[in-house]
């Protein structure tokens, strides 16, 4: 399983950003993707989670009303479609994959495959 993020950049406050993350090597359609960000000095936060196969997602409370997750299954794309950024929403942000099928573990640990990270700055 390889997991390839892109999108990053730099970015002022109230603005949107979309990150990708390409995903191969997942055979099942009930693959989940979780998105994470870490940025310095706090621990490692899980912001969103899709189960392509049956949609369900989750949001982290922080980001919730401004993030979504839309995906193209066809092309093993998943998004992170993010608004009305924030300076707090400076961070590294990865995507993620668990063996597990059918679910969006909690836990990063339970996630087995990561990609390399795309950094995002919100800043004026």
């Amino acid at each position: 399983v390889q997991l390839v993020e892109s999108g990053g950049g730099l970015v002022q406050p109230g603005g949107s950003l979309t990150l990708s993350c390409a995903a191969s090597g997942l055979t099942s359609i009930y693959y989940a993707i979780g998105w994470f960000r870490h940025a310095p000095g706090k621990e490692r936060e899980g912001v969103s989670c899709i189960t392509v196969g049956t949609g369900c997602t989750r949001y982290a409370d922080s980001v919730k009303g401004r993030v979504t997750i839309p995906i193209d299954n066809a092309s093993k794309m998943v998004y992170l479609q993010m608004n009305s950024l924030r300076p707090e929403d400076t961070a590294v942000y990865y995507c993620a994959a668990p063996r597990t099928l059918g679910r969006c573990p909690i836990g990063d640990y339970e996630y087995n495959y990561w990609g390399q990270g795309t950094q995002v700055t919100v800043s004026s």
